[in-house]
């Protein structure tokens, strides 16, 4: 046992240290390799390169130092610490080097940045001449011109034709504008609107009638829009009824339906004549019921006229319904109790309604001036009620009374 153990000993402790040199070899040229080719490395990476593995295997030095020790220990019987037998080794300290970074070029550009100044600065007059500052918004106002330099919305809405002037009088729809974004809630209305049937040239005066459409939900107004078509109206007759009504698609498919049921239930009309009715009409679904409901009863009540024929005179001339009460009632006194035309005449001619009641007045006077006023399509030289209304001055002169519009415009001047 004693003859190999210390022989053994001493090759195990010489063939440490070859083991140990050989790396620190490894680990150097590893390091300039790496240098090399990336020029540099960062210094946190590089220390722990160099302290991993000496350590690493300086562990495994004192574990095989204390196994050669215990044997030879043991071959000469004395007993002895493991670190009286460990072989001095002389560990050598490698300083980092610094390597430059790669980020560091990058890093001081953003040092050569000057810092914004302080509020509290002086400066020169000059300086401050030059300084630009956008004007501030005003905190009231009562006109939307005041805005229209600061709101890219309005902007853009005056260049589609929008008159802001009318918009602002109508209640909360300017402070509605100022709240919106053209990109993320007007555009996708105007696509809309365009879908619709509004031509481009269109778009200015519609938004100007009815700028709340802008604030509306777009699954609810083609939700509007489906209904109609489900009622058997085309696109382009919805494209009719939203331009002469504007405000057509602010209603709720409920209150449309309800419209649609009234007139045909009240007027006993058909479903295709009452969709006739609303489209030569479409502000009958919506304006308010109650004028409607007031003129169907003074045709019925007061004007004397059959269910039949008031249906006949709403179908015929839907203006009717909404006209106002009074001018009604003079009309009406005029053409049937002072130029004596029965209610049957008047219901084959309603349009004489919609006729301004002066031009019905001076024309019938000078046919009377003139002997022939003649309005019973029984007797000779018969004139219908649409003829005394509907043409113009010369047309009426020359071929209804047979004179000049010299000796009418005479005529005129004497009454």
């Amino acid at each position: 046992m004693a003859l190999w153990a210390r022989p053994a000993a001493r090759c195990c402790c010489c063939w440490l240290q070859r083991v140990r040199l050989s790396a620190l070899q490894r680990l150097r040229s590893s390091s300039e390799a790496v240098q090399a080719r990336q020029g540099a490395a960062p210094l946190a990476l590089l220390a722990s390169r160099r302290g991993f593995l000496p350590w690493g295997w300086q562990a495994y030095r004192y574990v095989a130092v204390e196994n050669c020790s215990q044997a030879a220990s043991a071959q000469d019987g004395s007993s002895s610490s493991p670190e009286s037998h460990l072989l001095p080794v002389k560990q050598e300290q490698v300083k980092p080097e610094t390597i430059p970074d790669l980020n560091t070029e990058i890093l001081c550009e953003d040092w050569d940045d000057v810092p914004p100044s302080s509020a509290l600065e002086e400066i020169s007059e000059e300086e401050a001449v030059q300084i630009l500052a956008d004007p501030l918004l005003p905190l009231q106002s009562s006109t939307l011109r005041d805005y229209v330099d600061h709101s890219e919305t309005l902007t853009k809405l005056v260049q589609l034709g929008v008159d802001l002037s009318q918009v602002e009088k109508r209640q909360k729809a300017g402070q509605l504008l100022l709240t919106l974004d053209f990109e993320k809630d007007i555009k996708k209305i105007l696509l809309f609107l365009k879908d619709v049937g509004i031509e481009d040239n269109q778009l200015g005066l519609f938004l100007t009638k009815n700028p709340y459409i802008l604030g509306e939900d777009l699954e609810a107004l083609e939700t509007r829009v489906a209904y109609l078509k489900s009622k058997k109206f085309g696109n382009a007759e919805i494209a009719q009824m939203v331009s002469r009504a504007p405000y057509l698609l602010l209603f709720s498919v409920e209150r449309l339906d309800n419209r649609l049921g009234f007139f045909k239930n009240e007027l006993g009309l058909s479903v295709k004549k009452t969709k006739d009715l609303v489209i030569r009409l479409p502000r009958l679904l919506t304006g308010k019921l109650e004028p409607v409901k007031e003129n169907l009863q003074v045709c019925q009540i007061e004007f004397g006229f059959q269910r039949n024929e008031i249906q006949q005179i709403a179908y015929k001339t839907p203006k009717i319904l909404t006209a106002n009460r009074k001018r009604l009632r003079q009309t009406f006194d005029y053409l049937h109790n002072i130029m004596g035309i029965p209610h049957h005449m008047l219901t084959r001619f309603p349009q004489v309604f919609n006729a301004k009641l002066l031009r019905i007045k001076e024309r019938h006077k000078f046919l009377t001036f003139l002997g022939r006023a003649q309005y019973d399509p029984a007797k000779p030289s018969y004139i219908s009620l649409d003829q005394l209304v509907s043409l113009p001055d010369e047309v009426f002169c020359t071929e209804i009374a047979k004179a000049s519009i010299q000796d009418f415009e005479k005529f005129l001047k004497t009454i």
